[in-house]
């Protein structure tokens, strides 16, 4: 397969510098422009976006004879709270410190991230090196002198939105406990988890294994004890492994279920930023 040949094109242009002004007389070639995608959930509409945002900074790049494409970077159906789980935010990153990248193109402020501090961290990363992040949406070049203090208006209000947004899920968790409705649960050693009718049903091979427990547990045996025997006689666990530790054995004996009552809302989240749960003690 012959090789094209491939033209670099060298012009004398005005590096940005930090307050959005140029200096001039810098020999430097075609700015390096990356895009940033990302949908926020799994839905095939959305990743039909996401497939459509690419198409469309591939066009707008190419179409550009001062810039040069340096890739597509993109998350798919990954939280935007949290830039440390997105790979390829990630990957830009190390791009822009490794001196790869001039201008990231992205769709808007909630795009990037809905995390305030993590937007305003990077921006000023990124200023620093003099690469500029250019929000279409709300027209903000973060190289621009009042982008900054825009800026920050602005990601406060993504971030609000996602506050607002977690507490109509929360209310709707709420509703669906009063209603009886089963919530974050798929099932455990004796049931099985029904996902279309959202019901649970006994099941009665692993239900002998419970009674086996219980029955040791009430003869005076620990947990530990439990664990090894139900080793020792090969039985399996609910993922079907001959695996047994006291934890799990433990779990099993505080487990309400196995009286027939579910107790919902055990631990809640902290903080929506960083996910952190406790365990809810009323």
């Amino acid at each position: 397969m012959s090789m094209k040949q491939v033209q670099v094109l060298e012009a004398t242009k005005a590096a940005p510098n930090s307050n959005g002004r140029r200096t001039a007389g810098i020999q430097i070639e075609r700015i390096r422009v990356v895009a940033y995608c990302r949908v926020s959930t799994d839905g095939d509409e959305q990743l039909g976006s996401f497939e459509s945002q690419k198409a469309y900074y591939e066009q707008k790049i190419k179409h550009n004879k001062e810039w040069v494409s340096a890739g597509i970077f993109a998350d798919e159906a990954i939280t935007g709270t949290k830039v440390d789980k997105r790979e390829g935010f990630q990957e830009m990153i190390r791009k822009c410190q490794n001196g790869e990248i001039d201008m990231i193109l992205t769709k808007s402020i909630s795009r990037f991230s809905r995390n305030t501090q993590d937007i305003i961290k990077y921006v000023r990363m990124l200023r620093d090196r003099n690469i500029a992040i250019v929000f279409e949406k709300e027209n903000i070049n973060t190289l621009d002198m009042n982008g900054e203090m825009l800026l920050t208006i602005l990601s406060s209000l993504s971030q609000g939105e996602v506050e607002s947004l977690s507490e109509n899920v929360k209310m709707g968790l709420k509703m669906k406990m009063k209603r009886g409705e089963l919530v974050g649960f798929n099932g455990c050693l004796g049931y099985d988890y029904h996902p279309d009718t959202k019901s649970i049903t006994v099941n009665e091979q692993e239900a002998e294994t419970v009674r086996f427990i219980y029955n040791m547990y009430l003869q005076g045996y620990g947990s530990s004890t439990i664990a090894k025997r139900l080793t020792e006689m090969g039985i399996k666990n609910k993922l079907g492994k001959v695996e047994w530790h006291d934890h799990g054995v433990m779990g099993i004996i505080k487990n309400e279920k196995y009286k027939g009552d579910i107790l919902l809302g055990k631990t809640f989240t902290v903080d929506l930023i960083s996910k952190r749960r406790l365990a809810n003690m009323g």
